[in-house]
């Protein structure tokens, strides 16, 4: 930690929680601005412009029994967080030595390796966190462009260790109020999807394509929408473009977020709905290397579902690289939600869902690392 806010304190202002006076990474373009909290190395905030709307306004600490406390400086996850080694629990022995829930990334203070820097049109920063119970290092390139409101991440991890070892990443970016209401509309492009909590014994029956799934008492639900019932609260779709994508959008606010990355690198997309005093309260727009929530064993027994890996083997030493983009968009009020997302190299064109099929584009050029 006393690390982390050494090399952090030139660039580090009080983050939004200001009664913590948490350590934050700060990246500033004309188009937007991003704020990354160092204790957990969560994107807490994105925004248009100086004070734009940030979608990403969420943190895990109102699930504590007493969220109206302040809460402790130490690391948590918030807004979008990073799952590493994990995504879900751990094994019994592994909760008795220390691992928690989706991995230590969002447990950990991430370190600053390179101030943020203004270079060819892009504003660049460079953090890294270490897992020791994982083994695991990983360094993150976040590039924000200057005058367009989109960043990459690049995330390098690296297994410390002398052996192999299975493990997953998964993006856990997380929308909340007042982004999220009952009038936001999700879409992605997801295709064969299960329910987590629900389940047939082979966990591919039965199976839903995006965006409708069943809850448990087998009626039928479209997952573009979250009003005051979250069943299923966990639906995993796989992708089965060269590109995955999601988008939320809430009209009366003229905004969108979203997300496009590289399936070689992300083939899950991962939907959870969260409901609290009868109204939305997180959606988590989750892509990963995997789509069961179950530990280590479960994955291995299982394998694969729908002909799609559920997790990665990263050998002794090696050094494995994923990448995604986010970007925030102008929307007009009547707009309907979203149909595609493409992107061909250069640019990125969104799609209208439902009648107009509006387009909005994006020259954003070559975007991401080489995939696996």
């Amino acid at each position: 930690m006393h690390i982390a806010l050494l090399v952090t304190a030139m660039f580090c202002t009080t983050s939004l929680f200001a009664s913590q006076n948490r350590p934050t990474l700060n990246m500033e373009g004309e188009a937007a601005q991003i704020v990354v909290d160092l204790g957990g190395g969560s994107i807490s905030d994105f925004h248009l412009g100086e004070d734009g709307l940030n979608p990403l306004q969420w943190d895990s600490w109102d699930f504590e029994p007493d969220p109206s406390l302040d809460p402790p400086l130490a690391p948590r996850s918030m807004g979008h967080f990073l799952c590493l080694d994990r995504w879900g629990p751990a094994t019994e022995t592994e909760t008795e030595m220390g691992m928690g829930w989706h991995g230590e990334a969002s447990r950990s203070w991430w370190s600053v390796r390179q101030a943020p820097t203004h270079a060819d049109g892009r504003v660049q920063a460079k953090m890294a966190a270490t897992l020791p119970l994982a083994g695991l290092e990983v360094l993150r390139t976040i590039r924000l462009h200057d005058d367009q409101a989109i960043f990459t991440v690049r995330e390098d991890v690296t297994n410390t260790r002398h052996i192999g070892r299975i493990y997953n990443i998964v993006q856990h970016p997380t929308i909340g109020p007042p982004f999220l209401d009952e009038s936001t509309v999700v879409d992605a492009n997801g295709t064969r999807g299960f329910m987590q909590e629900t389940p047939g014994p082979d966990f591919e029956t039965p199976e839903v394509r995006w965006p409708d799934a069943l809850k448990k008492d087998g009626t039928e639900v479209n997952l573009r929408h979250l009003t005051d019932d979250a069943s299923p609260a966990v639906v995993s779709y796989i992708i089965e473009e060269e590109y995955g994508w999601v988008t939320a959008i809430n009209a009366s606010e003229q905004l969108l977020i979203g997300y496009l990355w590289p399936s070689a690198d992300y083939p899950w997309f991962d939907a959870w709905r969260h409901v609290a005093d009868g109204k939305p309260f997180a959606r988590g727009l989750e892509f990963g290397t995997t789509g069961l929530h179950q530990p280590g064993p479960v994955l291995v027994e299982k394998g694969k579902i729908f002909d799609r890996h559920l997790f990665r083997f990263i050998d002794a030493k090696e050094t494995q690289t994923f990448s995604y983009a986010n970007f925030l968009m102008e929307i007009p009020q009547d707009f309907n939600g979203v149909d595609s997302v493409s992107y061909d190299g250069t640019q990125i064109v969104v799609t209208e869902r439902g009648g107009k099929e509006r387009e909005m584009t994006m020259d954003v050029g070559a975007l991401f690392a080489a995939t696996q």
